[in-house]
């Protein structure tokens, strides 16, 4: 036909009697009753199909000739549009398809189970004919059906449930939606279908869901629930913003309680506690973030920027670290691994890393560093080395040189007194002597006040300064009593004997009753010449602490006063041969001592600054005011947080010894000079 030029008839007819047969079919799957009508559809389509292929085939030379010449639909796409017109497009299927195949996805929505086969070769027959077929006819509904259903189950949940439930809740349903496109909906519905489920139940309720009472993100913080806290994580990961939400909600949560944490008085009274606690605060934390929040970058720096913000709301963050560092070096690391005591120090070191003044915790560092190694009271060198060396990483060689310096002068000391000792072979009977020789710039030096020292000691330590000043040229040496110890032996009413370990101040005090019964506070004044506050603090250890009582006091009372007498006594009895008898003292410094400290803070912070404005200047040349701030404040901000004030004055002071110059016209500009 085609060759005789009929090709134009034989494609009509072929037309006009496929749409006659598919009106007779659409009849009959219109008459299908209930269930059966979407299996009548999938039938007669499978007949479609398989007739289709047959008449393709008969007409192939009509397809390959006469088609492309006068640009007809082909066969097979011809056939498909026709089932499509006449069958799903017709007035009685289309409604009812439609309501039909969302009702099948209701009832699995609520728990019934379903002929997923039958769904599936249904909505694969919509997508053979086309996407806009299958996104018009079923997918644009499914979603706003979906839409619908979501957001008044959201609605039901919210009221009748706590957070975790209802995130498990959420959790299941974009779990079934999942599930629901891999058995019987087209690949790409997928996205469209969570976005449905994750704006309805996740984004519109964000808010409420982290704020909700009593089972919100903070008290899933509060009670460590990794659950679901993870879960939280992964479905807010979903939605805009969501993480953002969280993140705000935890860092003000951290800073709040973080704040509490260390303006509580209570809390101040006991600084190893205190830092113990900023230590748990921080393990919590980091828990919660590893174990639930997939070890997020954007926490962890939520959590830092916490922690420092309020570690330094408290002036003394600083010393109390120092102390923290103390306790456990001196008596608290003991019998702890190895490993165990690096974490210890890591996390110190974290600690450290979040200080804004860390000239501040080096100051007090030095000083408790400089009191454990005079008093042999450190646990562990390989401790305490390897602090220096995480101090030397962290901050620079400057900050731990002294500290290192220390550490060679107590070897240097070891090596003297073996010298000393050498070169005196006459002094092995009497009383021995150890001397520690410290530099003078690497200790934390403390205004020495020499006391009067018992004629016995007195010769030994002349002889000791004859042998040093012999042996170095060029060196001063001055006794700093107020940091010694001594090991004396004394003998009791009963002839009791024990050895007692006290201070160098103590010794002196104690050998005065060598030579008198009763000597009161004045006379023993005179005799030492000890400084007032500490003869009180060394005079009360002795007298008024139970179990050291060797000394005995009238009146009797706690505090010493200027009229107080003072007796040997003879009842003293202890059921040790050594009694250590140690100074009342206070753990943490006193307001005048702390004030004084800081003076040596800001002391110590001028030339700094100073050098730091020169080096900036000399590579600049010239800069206006409030850069070189800027740029101060960024050099030195490794070790404190500069103040303006202090470096405009700072700058005042270099300007006045000429190392910069004002700009003439514009006071604000600075010149180097130099």
């Amino acid at each position: 036909m085609v060759l005789h030029k009929f090709g134009d008839r034989l494609y009509s007819g072929l037309v006009t009697t496929m749409t006659s047969h598919l009106k007779e079919i659409s009849k009959s799957i219109e008459d299908a009753k209930g269930g059966l009508f979407l299996e009548e559809l999938h039938r007669k389509w499978d007949d479609h199909n398989k007739a289709l292929q047959m008449i393709r085939d008969i007409l192939m030379y009509m397809d390959r000739t006469y088609i492309p010449s006068t640009q007809k639909t082909p066969v097979h796409e011809l056939g498909m549009n026709l089932w499509r017109d006449n069958i799903i497009h017709s007035g009685k299927i289309q409604t009812r398809l439609l309501n039909t195949l969302l009702e099948l996805v209701l009832k699995e929505r609520t728990g019934e189970v379903i002929n997923r086969g039958l769904m599936r070769n249904i909505i694969k027959m919509l997508m053979d004919l086309g996407s806009s077929v299958y996104q018009g006819d079923f997918e644009r509904p499914f979603l706003e059906v979906s839409a619908e259903f979501y957001r008044g189950e959201s609605q039901k949940f919210i009221e009748c449930c706590d957070c975790g439930d209802y995130l498990k809740k959420a959790e299941r349903r974009l779990n079934e939606e999942m599930e629901r496109v891999t058995h019987y909906l087209d690949a790409q519905s997928e996205t469209k279908i969570t976005n449905v489920v994750e704006k309805e139940m996740i984004a519109n309720h964000m808010v409420r869901l982290i704020q909700m009472e009593n089972s919100g993100l903070v008290n899933m913080l509060l009670d460590d629930k990794y659950e679901d806290l993870g879960r939280m994580y992964v479905l807010f990961r979903r939605v805009q913003d969501g993480l953002l939400k969280i993140r705000e909600v935890m860092t003000s949560h951290i800073r709040e309680t973080g704040k509490q944490l260390v303006t509580d008085p209570e809390r101040l009274k006991d600084p190893v506690e205190f830092v113990q606690r900023l230590l748990d605060e921080k393990d919590k934390y980091d828990n919660i973030i590893t174990l639930s929040f997939n070890n997020d970058k954007t926490f962890q720096n939520a959590l830092n920027s916490s922690f420092e913000y309020f570690i330094n709301l408290n002036a003394r963050s600083p010393e109390f670290i120092s102390l923290f560092v103390d306790e456990k070096l001196r008596k608290g690391l003991k019998g702890v691994s190895e490993e165990d005591v690096e974490i210890i120090l890591d996390k110190v070191m974290m600690l450290f890393r979040y200080l804004q003044e860390k000239d501040v915790f080096e100051k007090y560092y030095k000083q408790h560093l400089a009191k454990r190694l005079l008093s042999g009271k450190t646990v562990s060198d390989d401790a305490e080395r390897s602090l220096i060396v995480k101090l030397k990483t962290e901050c620079g060689y400057q900050f731990t040189s002294k500290l290192e310096g220390m550490f060679t002068d107590m070897k240097t000391s070891q090596d003297t007194m073996h010298g000393f000792y050498a070169s005196h072979p006459e002094l092995g009977d009497g009383p021995t002597l150890t001397v520690q020789v410290l530099t003078t710039g690497s200790w934390p030096t403390q205004p020495s006040a020499t006391c009067n020292l018992p004629a016995e000691m007195s010769v030994l330590c002349e002889k000791f300064r004859a042998y040093y000043l012999g042996t170095h040229t060029g060196r001063r040496l001055s006794w700093q009593t107020n940091m010694g110890t001594a090991d004396i032996k004394a003998t009791f009413g009963k002839g009791q004997k024990h050895e007692l370990n006290v201070s160098t101040y103590q010794m002196c005090v104690l050998m005065l009753f060598n030579n008198a019964d009763r000597l009161n506070y004045k006379e023993i004044e005179q005799a030492t010449e000890i400084p007032a506050s500490d003869l009180k603090r060394c005079l009360q250890s002795m007298a008024c602490v139970k179990g050291k009582n060797v000394l005995r006091k009238e009146p009797m009372s706690k505090d010493i006063g200027e009229d107080d007498a003072f007796f040997v006594n003879d009842k003293f009895t202890s059921k040790f041969y050594k009694v250590k008898i140690g100074t009342v003292v206070a753990q943490k410094e006193s307001e005048p001592e702390k004030q004084e400290t800081r003076q040596r803070v800001e002391e110590d912070r001028k030339p700094q600054i100073e050098a730091a404005i020169v080096r900036i200047m000399k590579s600049r040349r010239q800069l206006d005011h409030n850069n070189i701030i800027a740029e101060v404040t960024k050099q030195l901000q490794s070790r404190f947080l500069a103040n303006p004030t202090e470096i405009k004055k700072r700058i005042e002071s270099l300007i006045e010894r000429d190392f910069l110059e004002r700009d003439n016209s514009d006071r604000k500009l600075y010149r180097y000079l130099a």
